[in-house]
């Protein structure tokens, strides 16, 4: 039978043993503006535990045989389940044709299978789940099997994928997740002339989404701003 001092030590295990991992995997989670993932994600942690204490608290008026420890180390251990879940990114392993250098672009697409080998331009196709939960770098080679790691340029320090927005189709947009292979290793930045995807992606595969308010006026401002001209 469990008793409740095993309950105790198991989830507080499990429970510190879930925060640990958690604090590792927000060292490489991306940033918001000029905050680290890291730095948010402990933001994110001291919110749960207080979380957690509140709920805790309450509970432990229902289960009064139960200590507090024992049910904070159960709801900690549930919401950082929920949490970790919440940050897994797959690590995608993209293959670029021999020599290539430039950008890559991952469009958001209809696709059930990511197609990660990219064609001369440099773009892939990502489904909806993986598009929405990568953020991790990449493992990219070369089609010969030549690991690239070295030439890779993301997007700012802390967050590698640059996600970008080609307009457009039919009022509709196109969506991808991007980074850059550089011409020599360790390289900062690079600069290369961007490719419209809304002419060189593959349009059976693409997810068109609608224009946000943002595009749109900038749309709206251009053409006006030509028409002046």
């Amino acid at each position: 039978m469990m008793t409740e001092r095993k309950l105790k030590i198991i989830f507080g295990l499990l429970s510190i043993g879930l925060l640990t991992t958690l604090l590792f995997k927000l060292t490489n989670a991306p940033g918001g503006m000029v905050l680290s993932g890291l730095f948010l994600g402990v933001m994110m942690i001291v919110g749960i535990i207080i979380g957690c204490s509140i709920v805790s608290g309450i509970l432990r008026l229902i289960f009064k045989q139960t200590s507090f420890l024992t049910i904070l180390f159960i709801t900690t251990t549930i919401s950082f389940l929920v949490f970790h879940y919440q940050l897994y990114s797959p690590t995608l392993i993209v293959v670029v044709p021999d020599g290539y250098r430039g950008e890559i672009n991952l469009v958001l697409s209809n696709v059930d299978d990511n197609i990660l080998a990219v064609d001369s331009n440099g773009i892939g196709y990502l489904n909806e789940w993986t598009f929405d939960k990568t953020y991790s770098r990449p493992i990219v080679k070369q089609a010969d099997g030549k690991n690239l790691d070295e030439y890779l340029i993301g997007f700012n320090p802390s967050t590698f994928f640059g996600k970008g927005k080609s307009c457009c189709v039919g009022k509709r947009e196109i969506q991808s997740l991007s980074f850059k292979i550089g011409t020599k290793p360790h390289l900062e930045d690079e600069y290369f002339e961007s490719k419209s995807l809304t002419e060189l992606a593959d349009k059976k595969k693409t997810i068109f989404t609608e224009l946000d308010k943002h595009t749109v006026i900038q749309t709206e401002a251009t053409i006006i701003d030509t028409k002046e001209k």
